[in-house]
């Protein structure tokens, strides 16, 4: 039987380098953007790099909303969504982490669905989450803890500007988390049952560059060229995310983080490896290019939670505050999610529930 795939190209531009972000107000111009919202959050706004931002939008920029938290609740949304349709916007610049990008995609969508006219959307990311390039986001309701999402074609953002002179005040930690969440995204793109020959490829020069270069902008945060070639990792994350599927390993994260408010990288960290163990009698040939990748082909799974510990992350579900309840929980919850359902393998409750459990 032949190999079937489907490619789906976006019309997308990136700029990449030192002080990218000096040519942010052209970018923007350049996509239609003429009354911008700039999404962001409270710090990084108040940041020397904020000021930055905010000037080389200069007239451009219509209104801020610095309302950004973590895992997006709704009400944040909604109080984005009201304030751009108040400012008669026409774009959307995000300035942040995933977070951030998040939101800004939750603005473009709510407005099409409103309005019916799509609005360009300018990312400019701090951290290493891959959401800046996709079509996706999340949203998390604050009253059931629930994460969900939505997206399209149209959802993706128009251009991206990364800047790693932006990402040196970034704390070590943040970096480790976010690093660990582009990495999860090279690894279960390079397993996805969906993926193109582009998409693997793609993750798996992810795989190789976040993995020898995520310790030293750890060891070192000052290191430009460190944080330059783990912002090139984390891009590769992002563009191969446009052409596979997540699985249950991003799945969990999210149930986690929505439940638990436990950050996303964090959570993507401390169950990479034991998603990737659960997945490997599935996934064939890939588990061991992974492995290649990661420097260890014969155990991908351990050479991640060694890149773990390296990067000085905790490695159980209980350092991080969870418990039994909040195990069967999110097993429960799990039969729901669009990435579970989609995972190389079947995933049943149980299942889910002993990947869990072997985190916990």
């Amino acid at each position: 039987m032949g190999v079937t795939w489907t490619h789906t190209g976006y019309a997308q531009r990136i700029h990449f380098g030192p002080d990218a972000v000096d040519t942010l107000g052209d970018v923007a111009r350049d996509a239609g953007a003429r009354r911008v919202l700039l999404v962001t959050t409270e710090g990084r706004l108040g940041s020397e790099a904020g000021e930055r931002v905010v000037a080389r939008l200069g007239r451009a920029l219509a209104s801020t909303f610095p309302g950004v938290r973590s895992h997006v609740p709704t009400s944040a949304v909604e109080a984005a969504v009201a304030q751009a349709r108040e400012e008669n916007v026409d774009g959307v610049v995000s300035f942040g982490g995933g977070s951030c990008a998040d939101l800004g995609k939750a603005v473009c969508f709510f407005l099409e669905q409103q309005a019916g006219i799509g609005l360009p959307h300018v990312s400019v990311p701090t951290t290493y989450s891959g959401a800046e390039l996709t079509p996706f986001f999340g949203m998390t309701d604050e009253a059931t803890r629930r994460k969900t999402g939505a997206g399209g074609p149209t959802l993706a953002p128009v251009a991206a500007v990364y800047d790693p002179v932006l990402t040196l005040d970034t704390p070590a930690r943040v970096s480790a988390e976010t690093g660990m969440n582009a990495l999860a995204h090279g690894v279960e793109c390079a397993y996805s049952p969906v993926r193109t020959p582009e998409a693997e490829a793609i993750a798996l020069a992810c795989i190789e560059r976040i993995a020898s270069s995520l310790p030293d902008v750890v060891d070192e945060p000052g290191d430009l060229a460190a944080r330059t070639r783990m912002l090139e990792g984390a891009a590769l994350g992002g563009r191969c995310l446009q052409n596979a599927s997540m699985g249950v390993h991003h799945g969990l994260a999210q149930l986690t983080g929505g439940r638990t408010g436990m950050a996303h990288g964090l959570a993507n960290a401390v169950l990479l490896a034991h998603a990737m163990r659960f997945n490997q009698p599935a996934v064939g040939d890939a588990a061991y290019r992974i492995g290649l990748a990661l420097g260890d082909p014969d155990d991908p799974a351990g050479a991640i939670d060694r890149l773990r510990e390296r990067v000085g992350l905790p490695g159980r579900l209980w350092e991080c505050g969870l418990g039994e309840d909040d195990v069967e929980a999110i097993a429960r919850l799990s039969q729901g999610n669009r990435n579970v359902q989609a995972n190389a393998r079947p995933v049943s409750e149980d299942d889910a529930r002993a990947i869990l459990t072997a985190a916990l």
